[in-house]
């Protein structure tokens, strides 16, 4: 490359890069002299190599790589410390009044007595800085006076232990991962993942056993903070099942993604093609049989007020929306192999709830295939039963937000349980107003005098939620082959990707793809809006879009 688009490509990543510095370094001077390193070797490099195919990637590496030895020699450059001065100031009663020259001294011993066990710390901490006498301490904690002594004892001699070792901090210590995305496949419980992902701390802790069973003080060694912060974050996500406990170690219990480029782009152009075969066979199959006449798919779904007379023509279009997915999700079950069980996998934790979590943590330098199909607020398939009907449901980028939060299957039992109710006699006009406020029904008229009501969603009733399956299945039946030829390349590849103690996990979750499978769901649609045959939905659908209830 000459030294003219080489300097181009430097002004174009200056400002950026300045910005991932200045995040991560303990100055802004830092931060200016790190860019200044990382922009001249990335001109150097561009000047001189031809093997770099992709510029972004290959400027990114570099910054992390100057950002690693930039850390690296800051820890080189950490103040020795001898054992006659940590002697002195441990046994010093009155260790935080310490003088000037001391102060540094001071703030690492307090560092440290975060590495203590948590008796070692209340011990520690009552006999140094509270300035307790020994038997009070013994009192207070219920244990005798020797084993004071001897905690005291062996504390100091961690203290000056740790003073004298450098400490092992990862790359999380100054690069911190952010979840892309997280769910759970399952029932919710009353605790959403939200309340456990919080902030960049129970990410980060997740992230760091993500491979490798490790102990509190080594998780908070690796994330460069104390310990007494990553124990109570442990503790919760332990008592969640978030983290499981090996003896004194804690390992993920739930799978972390990290996607590759190349595995992205397996997966991306496997969901098109899957989706080329089974939506546009499907689309043409469900238009032109006539089956959307039948009359037991009701739906009185309208953009216009509604009204007193006359019955609304179908919406051909809208139901398109909620039978493609619901069909694609439904159909062909037993084609394909389910010899890993829910219950083998799931989590049962103390909330109620009942699923299995997933997160995913994106790559800065990532690159994503041409054209990729990205999937944006997507929520479901949600699937809620009474007994006698169910509410099938997906939230999407097209659909107003709907399916989310912990009180959704509360709110799911309530539609059906009004739908039911209806069937009897007219509700109430607070049900009414919940259920028109929440898209799932339209009302004109005078609720005491004249008055009208119709459901927004898609109904099936009688026997054609099975001729419509059948359909599914028939196609899927025609391609099985191809799709099963499809899967194989990916499983391998997306089996491989997570740690071994998840695999099982990650196994369950493939067993349906091409099913209750979102991405495949997604790519249907996309594909058939690319395609032209289905078209956007209007503004007034969104709240009722991908909606059904069906009779069982």
């Amino acid at each position: 490359m000459n030294s003219q688009d080489a300097s181009n490509i430097v002004s174009e990543y200056l400002k950026p890069v300045f910005g991932f510095a200045v995040k991560r370094c303990r100055s802004v001077q830092d931060a200016e002299d790190l860019t200044q390193e990382i922009m001249l070797r990335t001109f150097r490099s561009l000047t001189v190599r031809e093997d770099i195919s992709d510029v972004p990637g290959f400027i990114w590496t570099v910054a992390h790589n100057a950002l690693c030895n930039y850390y690296r020699d800051a820890a080189k450059n950490a103040v020795g410390v001898s054992l006659d001065e940590i002697e002195h100031l441990i046994a010093s009663p009155d260790m935080s009044a310490g003088q000037d020259e001391n102060d540094e001294l001071i703030r690492q011993i307090r560092k440290e007595i975060a590495y203590l066990s948590v008796l070692q710390r209340k011990i520690v901490v009552a006999y140094y800085f509270e300035g307790r006498k020994q038997n009070d301490i013994a009192e207070k904690l219920g244990i005798p006076l020797g084993t004071v002594k001897w905690h005291l004892f062996e504390a100091k001699k961690s203290l000056k232990r740790g003073m004298e070792t450098m400490r092992n901090a990862s790359r999380l210590t100054f690069d911190p991962i952010k979840f892309h995305s997280f769910g759970i496949n399952g029932s919710v419980g009353t605790k959403s993942p939200d309340e456990f992902f919080r902030s960049a701390l129970p990410q980060n802790i997740c992230y760091c056993v993500r491979n490798e069973a490790k102990t509190v003080n080594e998780i908070a060694e690796s994330l460069g903070v104390s310990p007494v912060y990553v124990e109570s974050e442990v503790t919760a996500l332990s008592e969640y099942g978030l983290l499981r406990q090996q003896g004194n170690k804690y390992i993920v219990n739930f799978i972390i993604s990290e996607p590759t480029s190349e595995l992205l782009r397996i997966q991306d152009n496997m969901y098109k093609r899957a989706a080329e075969l089974f939506a546009n066979d499907l689309y043409d199959e469900l238009t032109v049989s006539g089956v959307l006449d039948d009359p037991d798919i009701i739906c009185s779904q309208t953009d216009e007020p509604l009204t007193m007379t006359g019955g609304h023509q179908k919406e051909r279009n809208f139901i398109l929306w909620s039978l493609i997915p619901y069909i694609a999700a439904r159909s062909g079950e037993k084609l394909f192999d389910r010899c890993i069980a829910f219950e083998e996998v799931a989590t049962i934790r103390p909330d109620g709830g009942n699923n299995i979590v997933h997160a995913s943590v994106v790559p800065d330098d990532l690159t994503l295939p041409e054209d990729y199909v990205y999937m944006h607020n997507w929520c479901g398939p949600m699937w809620n039963s009474d007994g006698s009907r169910i509410l099938w449901q997906i939230d999407s980028e097209w659909s107003e937000k709907r399916c989310r939060g912990v009180l959704y299957q509360e709110e799911a039992a309530r539609v059906l349980s009004l739908f039911d109710r209806e069937d009897e006699g007219p509700l109430s006009k607070d049900e009414y107003a919940w259920l028109s406020e929440r898209g799932y029904i339209k009302t004109v008229g005078d609720y005491d005098g004249y008055f009208k009501s119709a459901w927004q969603v898609v109904i099936l009733s009688g026997s054609i939620n099975e001729k419509l399956l059948m359909i599914g299945e028939k196609i899927k039946l025609k391609h099985l082959k191809e799709l099963e030829s499809l899967k194989s390349a990916y499983v391998e590849a997306a089996v491989r990707s997570v740690p071994e103690h998840m695999r099982k996990v990650k196994e369950y979750e493939l067993q349906y793809m091409f099913n209750s499978d979102g991405w495949f769901l997604l790519h249907c649609i996309v594909c058939l809006l690319k395609n032209g045959k289905l078209k956007e939905p209007t503004p007034g659908q969104r709240k009722s879009l991908t909606t059904l209830i069906i009779e069982q």
